[in-house]
């Protein structure tokens, strides 16, 4: 049975996951109230657990060191008490794999390399090379489902992972490419790299390690 996590670590958590972001999108990444969500990071700016800066007409919050420390303690804690550590161990391991082909992927989408350039640009005219990512990027969509419903199946946090990249592929598909690779949209690329940084904080290891 999936479990639900406690608000004060899914607040901070979705600090880390989204980098840098306002309250409403904090209150939003986990469907928290917003009332209560702003007295939670008002509490851990307190304790120095998270900063708020503005930059031109953009603000929100980020985390520091010590409230990053301070919600791998909670991760740590919640995978101990639920008995899900060797579930989520597998699911990393699993994941690695689909993680080299997505970055592949992603690269292919961004680049067509040339006899004379290795690094040319994609300029998305050659629509052949474009529908090979695509298809390829089903296929990973079909790779991550049973892993996204094993996480999802241990903890509520984990959900919606498999949704929001077939929702970001199926448009891709569509015809709008910002949704591979996009910065400013729930792109796959956006989804996945969220997906890898929640497996490693849950786990506590670094990005680049092997299991």
């Amino acid at each position: 049975m999936t479990r639900p996590s406690a608000p004060d670590l899914l607040v901070l958590h979705a600090v880390r996951l989204l980098g840098f972001a306002d309250t409403p999108a904090v209150a939003r990444r986990f469907a928290l109230d917003a009332a209560s969500t702003q007295e939670l990071l008002l509490d851990a700016e307190a304790y120095g657990g998270v900063s708020r800066a503005t930059f031109a007409d953009l603000s929100g919050w980020s985390l520091t060191e010590r409230g990053r420390a301070h919600g791998q303690a909670l991760l740590a804690d919640e995978l101990a008490r639920t008995g899900s550590a060797d579930d989520v161990h597998d699911v990393h391991r699993a994941f690695l794999p689909l993680n080299a082909r997505l970055q592949r992927a992603c690269t292919d989408w961004q680049l067509r390399p040339t006899p004379d350039d290795r690094l040319t640009t994609n300029d998305h005219t050659d629509h052949a090379w474009d529908a090979r990512v695509l298809d390829e990027l089903a296929a990973i969509e079909r790779g991550l489902l049973p892993l996204a419903g094993r996480l999802a199946g241990l903890l509520t946090r984990f959900e919606g992972y498999d949704g929001r990249f077939a929702a970001a592929r199926r448009r891709a598909r569509a015809g709008e490419g910002a949704w591979v690779v996009g910065t400013d949209v729930d792109s796959c690329h956006r989804v996945w790299f969220e997906l890898h940084e929640d497996l490693v904080a849950t786990l506590g290891v670094d990005r680049h390690a092997q299991p």
